[in-house]
């Protein structure tokens, strides 16, 4: 069975629209947080997020064909332009057969059925609907975009799982890799719900922190006086290869997928199992199908999103299946980058890559009141990165309707 490398990575997230200044800014404890700009937020109970800053799309679009795609479409575009260039290919020097594109998300074109909808409220007895509505709206339409901007032919759609979307969207091309179904994958997830009706939603269901006073302490998973997430937005890519296929055109290997799971808590709509069966069953698997241990992990890259329920309970999972190892470093990036829904896992996949290359586990900042739930065992790293031999790294994402993911990155060894 061929072996799935990582040879590119691109980013666009509320801290940098390229992985290197993403990377920069999550190692350096840097929040993304501010007030919403997108739209006049006053009258809602969340007035902030993490927004994408100073994006430009014509600097992938022609004007007028950045009006044919939604905002999540122009991240995913932008993202899988950087991976492509990072690992040096285009449809010259591949096989166009052999190369396809999974990106998902896990809400779509949510802020074009925003704008669409307030066109028709203030107008119904004469409704006009922009002719490009509903392909800016489908959830697949950056997979299709990106393989038309590409010209891969092969495996091409779109997953959704919700939260746990770019996990899911790593592990299928990984596995078409394996199956030896594919030589080359963009796989990555993206995400722009910063939306009159996204945050009004999850306002709705009290998932969103209201701390107005003070956006950038807002997000601060594991900490007893976290009171919700933080909506985020953006999209990363990665490019997956075979490693025979990496390994004959000489290109640079970041990584390489070592294992991959998913489980269902078949339990509630919104929230995990309390007692974490689900993830812990997950993150076994992933183990199980690497062939490693509990012990070879040195970093998770946990999905705490900074929820009174969801973070003890994805702790107890880790709990359980990695027990008292004061070694395996810990920290929930959520805290800087806010939840970028779908897109989370792809960019936590980023992140993870990072820890192994820099050799430092990034921190969990705002963790100023550490939760009692939370066991005491577990080695969070707070506040600043962490120095740390890193080879194998662990990323959870987690998504309503009891979605878990996990995917297990590692470096590369011949």
């Amino acid at each position: 069975m061929e072996r799935a490398v990582i040879t590119g990575t691109g980013a666009i997230t509320p801290l940098g629209n390229s992985t290197e200044s993403f990377l920069n800014n999550v190692f350096a404890g840097v929040s993304g947080a501010g007030p919403i700009t997108r739209f006049d937020a006053s009258a809602f109970k969340t007035r902030f997020a993490c927004e994408v800053k100073d994006f430009d799309p014509t600097q992938y679009f022609e004007r007028n064909e950045s009006r044919k795609y939604d905002r999540f479409s122009w991240y995913a575009v932008a993202a899988a332009d950087e991976a492509l260039k990072m690992a040096g290919i285009s449809r010259d020097n591949i096989d166009v057969h052999r190369a396809g594109v999974i990106f998902g998300s896990g809400n779509g074109g949510i802020e074009t059925f925003d704008q669409q909808l307030i066109e028709f409220a203030a107008n119904p007895t004469n409704p006009r609907f922009n002719p490009y509505f509903i392909p800016k709206m489908l959830v697949n339409m950056p997979s299709g975009v990106v393989s038309i901007r590409t010209g891969f032919r092969g495996i091409v759609y779109t997953p959704v799982s919700a939260c746990a979307t770019g996990n899911t969207a790593i592990m299928d091309a990984a596995n078409y890799i394996r199956l030896g179904k594919a030589d080359v994958m963009i796989a990555g997830a993206c995400e722009a719900p910063i939306t009159y009706s996204a945050i009004g939603g999850f306002g709705a269901m009290k998932a969103l922190s209201t701390r107005n006073d003070d956006p950038q302490k807002a997000s601060r998973p594991f900490d007893k006086d976290r009171d919700g997430f933080v909506m985020g937005e953006g999209a990363g890519a990665l490019i997956l290869e075979s490693l025979s296929h990496a390994l004959a055109r000489g290109a640079n290997i970041l990584g390489e997928v070592a294992g991959t799971a998913m489980t269902a808590d078949a339990y509630h709509l919104s929230s995990g199992l309390p007692d974490g069966d689900g993830a812990r069953r997950c993150m076994l698997l992933a183990l199980e199908e690497a062939g490693l241990s509990p012990d070879q992990v040195d970093y998770i890259n946990v999905h705490a999103t900074s929820t009174p329920v969801g973070d003890p309970g994805e702790m107890k999972a880790v709990w359980s299946a990695f027990g008292d190892r004061s070694s395996l470093l810990i920290s929930s990036t959520k805290s800087m980058t806010g939840h970028l829904l779908g897109a989370a896992g792809a960019a936590e996949a980023i992140i993870s890559l990072g820890a192994i290359q820099r050799q430092a586990a990034p921190p969990t900042i705002n963790l100023e009141n550490r939760d009692p739930e939370i066991p005491a065992g577990l080695n969070i790293v707070s506040g600043v990165a962490k120095a740390h031999p890193i080879r194998v790294v662990l990323s959870n994402t987690f998504g309503f309707g009891g979605h878990n993911s996990s995917v297990i990155l590692k470096a590369y060894s011949a």
